[in-house]
């Protein structure tokens, strides 16, 4: 039998991370992301910046458990947490005075996973 899920050990490994957190932590929300992150990878979430700042209100973490891509404007001032970034995407959060930082230092900054918001 082949086997199924994540080929990539950075990936396995935060997913195992993230369910520890999960029930340390008595969070759900960080085990809907590492169920969203067990994904293939082609269909794992690429969520353009317009739909943040659509979606996402000021001072909330924003977790996106794919890539964040540059199309659109970020007008909010939001916590991006995610897989991974584009290039473009990175330059204008930080233009727009937000933050953009890995799933990791997600779950070291809020444990508990309050005021968050999964957009996939």
């Amino acid at each position: 039998m082949r086997p199924t899920g994540p080929t990539s050990l950075v990936t396995r490994r935060l997913i195992g991370e993230l369910r520890r957190a999960a029930r340390r932590n008595s969070a759900p929300v960080w085990l809907r992301v590492a169920e969203l992150l067990e994904r293939p990878r082609r269909r794992r979430a690429e969520v353009n910046l317009s739909k943040i700042n659509r979606h996402a209100r000021d001072g909330e973490m924003v977790i996106v458990p794919g890539k964040v891509l540059g199309a659109g404007a970020l007008e909010k001032k939001v916590t991006v947490a995610a897989l991974s970034f584009s290039l473009q995407a990175l330059v204008k959060i930080r233009l727009s005075g937000s933050r953009a930082i890995t799933l990791e230092e997600a779950v070291r900054e809020n444990p508990r996973g309050s005021r968050t918001r999964i957009i996939i």
